[in-house]
């Protein structure tokens, strides 16, 4: 009797979780190596903040979460000033104030308790009238802590601004000078000062600002302390017997980049650490802005704007204690940890989709696909987060950044589930019409809908850009996260056959027009603003690629035809 010879065979559920397996592992290593690569400190040569070396001088503003000034009845209680110059105290001599509203006419009181010197600000807008009364509400003040005001600063960018013509600013800054008992000055930015030097013979000392992330031009953190500097020997040369005081500068720690200025924790410590470096060994004066990030600036400047203070807005510490090292990202380990569950649970999606639909077996490219949703949504879930609990500002704020991150979330779980099951994008008709037997299934109709989700919120930040650019930021993490997904979809398990849906098309072509607009307006050496334009142009790709014809359209193609059938006969 002839005996079957016996085949040696692997079980089937183990071939097929080879590769899977395999590409988790590179994706979770990839993972890992870019967060370490983000989370890489630094340690300067100099703090940037040290208390046993106080700051010359300070802005200070006393606005703590939703308190701004642009409300008139607001009172910040001294209290709350208190406990701030407390703690200002302890790393500078003197802080510079911009107004004597909303309760900052105590700061020359509660400074002289803690041994602060004040630069006493009067804040100069379009009324005559109000800025009449502020002005003489600060020679009093001034008169009533001779030891504690050192100095009226009256008016801060009015020019810049466009609030006062020359003459109007040069009368009041005289009429304060002759009645107060301190010196007197005016700060504007190194630009007016060069344009209107004939203010310059009313002020006892010339109070100039320079913001190297805000020029015309910006200049890279590398640089900027030198250009500041540069740049002040020029004031110098033009005020010769006048004393210059940089009244601002600073750099921001977040925020939408500028060419090629880059907001980020480590800039921020670098060129603070930069500039004091050069005040001290030149001996020139610095006031740095500011000390107490901001969160109301980013109404009217967007984020970057509330990130300019070398103490945290919520704890009200500083950021770069003296000797600890400086990361872009203190929290990593946790935004890693994230991120790895993230891509687990991709792969995750997709293993699920495999057990309950087991034949036939997806290709490998499928699981390549899925390895690659997975990868970016780990790398940049943490970043998208993070960008959304700074850069979220009112409740549109927080409604576009939270639908945002949510969908970035979502397509990576629903497009493993579609890889590995074989199916294609559905298009937005498809998705939109009425449920039934012959449309989509639930799995692919919520991949739909998120599809139209990410390109309607796609298209909001993307004209939101083109029209009112200068404070928005760059959804880069997020809309990769989304865009990604559906884009391997669309290469993945393209439809054989197929059309160009209209409303798509629409779309792809808004993107095609708009990114290469946003990039070239942004510089090219805005890395963020040409990542953005690139997932505009990938989701463009998508959009624009042929989808598979469902029965619900070609139903409503035939409608006309059926209308109009009865006519033709007669």
């Amino acid at each position: 009797m002839l005996q079957t010879p016996v085949t040696s065979r692997k079980p089937y559920g183990i071939i097929t979780l080879r590769t899977p397996l395999a590409l988790l592992s590179v994706s979770l290593g990839i993972v890992a190596a870019v967060w370490w690569w983000l989370a890489a400190p630094v340690t300067l040569a100099r703090a940037p903040i040290d208390p046993a070396a106080k700051l010359e001088c300070v802005s200070y503003a006393p606005f703590r979460g939703d308190q701004t000034p642009h409300n008139p009845d607001l009172i910040v209680s001294p209290d709350q000033i208190a406990e701030d110059l407390a703690v200002l105290a302890g790393i500078t001599k003197c802080i510079r104030t911009y107004s004597i509203d909303n309760g900052l006419d105590k700061v020359p009181e509660l400074a002289s308790k803690v041994g602060l010197k004040v630069l006493l600000g009067v804040w100069l807008g379009r009324t005559r009238a109000t800025n009449a009364i502020l002005a003489d509400k600060a020679i009093s003040l001034a008169r009533d802590h001779s030891g504690t005001v050192s100095a009226i600063i009256v008016g801060s960018e009015v020019l810049l601004r466009g609030d006062m013509i020359v003459s109007d600013l040069r009368e009041i800054i005289r009429s304060v000078k002759q009645r107060a008992n301190v010196p007197v000055t005016y700060a504007d930015v190194w630009e007016f000062w060069l344009r209107h030097k004939e203010v310059a013979a009313d002020v006892d000392f010339v109070t100039v600002h320079f913001l190297p992330y805000w020029e015309d031009v910006p200049v890279r953190a590398e640089e900027a302390a030198a250009h500041v500097d540069q740049v002040r020997l020029q004031v110098v040369a033009a005020f010769p017997g006048k004393e210059i005081l940089i009244g601002e500068t600073g750099w921001p720690s977040h925020g939408r980049m500028r060419d090629g200025a880059l907001a980020s924790r480590i800039n921020q410590a670098r060129f603070i650490s930069d500039i004091l470096g050069r005040a001290a060994r030149d001996k020139f004066r610095v006031n740095l802005f500011e000390a107490y990030d901001e969160p109301w600036k980013r109404k009217w400047e967007g984020s970057v704007g509330a990130h300019w203070g070398s103490l945290d807005a919520t704890d009200r510490k500083l950021k770069y204690p003296a000797g600890a090292e400086i990361s872009n990202y203190p929290s990593w380990k946790l935004q890693l940890a994230c991120g790895l569950a993230f891509c687990i649970s991709v792969f995750g999606a997709g293993l699920l989709t495999l057990r309950l639909r087991p034949s036939p077996p997806p290709r490998a490219s499928a699981w390549v696909a899925v390895a690659i949703c997975a990868t970016t949504g780990g790398v940049l879930l943490g970043i998208g987060v993070e960008k959304m609990l700074l850069e979220s500002y009112g409740i549109g704020g927080w409604l576009l950044q939270g639908s945002l991150i949510a969908a970035g979330m979502a397509a990576p779980l629903l497009s493993a589930h579609a890889l590995v099951a074989g199916r294609s994008l559905p298009t937005f008709f498809a998705v939109l019409s009425p449920a039934d037997d012959r449309g989509p299934s639930p799995m692919t109709r919520s991949l739909g809908i998120t599809l139209i989700l990410t390109t309607l919120l796609a298209t909001e930040t993307a004209l939101a850009l083109v029209f009112d650019g200068r404070w928005r930021d760059f959804p880069f993490a997020s809309l990769t996260m989304a865009v990604m997904p559906f884009f391997a979809v669309a290469m993945f398990n393209s439809a054989e056959s197929g059309r160009r849906p209209l409303a798509e098309c629409v779309f792809a072509g808004l993107f095609a027009v708009t990114a290469p607009y946003i990039a070239l307006n942004e510089g090219a050496q805005n890395w963020q603003s040409l990542w953005t334009c690139a997932a505009y142009l990938v989701l463009g790709i998508t959009l624009w690629r042929p989808r598979a014809v469902t029965f619900a359209e070609t139903a409503a193609d035939a409608v006309p035809a059926v209308v109009m059938e009865p006519a033709a006969r007669g």
